[in-house]
């Protein structure tokens, strides 16, 4: 989940060297939290939130597949 979630947010951003992706897991939960510099934020969030709806459905469906849950967290840097 997390090399795929850097993967789609270095393909979004104009900085990809500031991407980050922590991860942390309880039982079958996985909580990711992703980086990115100030600049690239409206990229990654979209307009209404559109991109970053996008992101969780595709980490649902790659979940799913694991038989996990997975929720994904834009944090502000």
């Amino acid at each position: 989940m997390k090399a795929l979630t850097e993967f789609i947010a270095k393909a979004l951003v104009e900085n990809p060297e500031q991407v980050g992706v922590t991860q942390s897991r309880q039982g079958s939960r996985v909580r990711l939290e992703l980086k990115v510099s100030k600049d690239d934020m409206g990229r990654v969030i979209g307009k209404n939130g559109r991109v970053a709806n996008a992101i969780r459905v595709l980490l649902r469906v790659a979940a799913e597949r694991d038989g996990q849950q997975v929720t994904l967290d834009v944090v502000e840097p």
